[in-house]
């Protein structure tokens, strides 16, 4: 497929696992990416494996800083002329265990960095021409504890839930020039969520489909919703959970 031909995207958080997922998956579809993370290493290796400087680049620095955030899309701008995607892939979980145990800094630190940067990205590129002359597509990735109730992993839960409503007030303000989607993985095997899937078999058993989620099945889900082919959906939550939804209607 080429879909992307001719495209660029953002994705924030893409040195490794989901992100540089999302990033092999646009590159293969005939588009080009600049993808950041915190660490400059990991981040060449990164566009080492997407093919080098002519499919990818990359600026390094954390994603709830302002100056890293006009710095890439200033780079952008410089090396590729415009955006038309940007997937808000960032994301952490620095508190384990209930809310009513839960230190506030580290409450806010998460808020800062899965819900309030999405935002700011958002509107950041929304100031470098994301949507100006082509309609532009906006993907953040939520979770599957933003849906329901997640023992252990309380508050990051609510952060993801306030990435979904974010994600449609966003859609609802920026129609039609720019659709705003996210998806909601479950378990996927990547070292972030490693602690989740210590006892794979026993994670194993609440899954249908027989298996965790791969980085490769969430870059498919969200080069649909970031292709022409979702030209007609906006404000959607896509839920990637191998079925393990259904276990509460059996």
């Amino acid at each position: 497929m080429s879909r992307f031909t001719g495209k660029i995207a953002l994705i924030t958080g893409a040195s490794r696992g989901i992100g540089l997922a999302i990033a092999a998956r646009i590159v293969a579809e005939g588009g080009r990416v600049a993808i950041t993370a915190r660490k400059p290493e990991p981040l060449q290796d990164a566009v080492a494996s997407l093919g080098g400087p002519g499919a990818a680049i990359a600026v390094a620095g954390k994603a709830d800083d302002p100056e890293h955030r006009s710095e890439a899309l200033e780079t952008v701008e410089r090396e590729y002329g415009r955006l038309d995607v940007l997937v808000n892939n960032t994301g952490i979980n620095p508190a384990y265990g209930p809310l009513t145990e839960l230190d506030a800094g580290a409450a806010r630190k998460i808020m800062d960095v899965n819900v309030l940067a999405a935002l700011e990205w958002s509107r950041a590129a929304l100031d470098h021409g994301l949507g100006r002359t082509e309609p532009g597509a906006i993907v953040n990735i939520a979770s599957v504890a933003g849906l329901h109730p997640a023992p252990g992993i309380a508050y990051y839960g609510v952060s993801k839930s306030a990435l979904i409503g974010l994600t449609m007030q966003l859609a609802a303000e920026l129609a039609p020039r720019v659709r705003v989607n996210a998806v909601a993985p479950a378990v996927v095997k990547t070292r972030f969520a490693a602690a989740l899937f210590e006892d794979e078999e026993k994670a194993i058993a609440g899954y249908p489909l027989g298996r965790l989620g791969e980085p490769e099945d969430v870059g498919a889900a969200v080069a649909f919703l970031a292709s022409s082919d979702a030209a007609w959906i906006t404000g959607q939550t896509l839920t990637l959970d191998g079925g393990t939804g259904l276990r509460a209607s059996l």
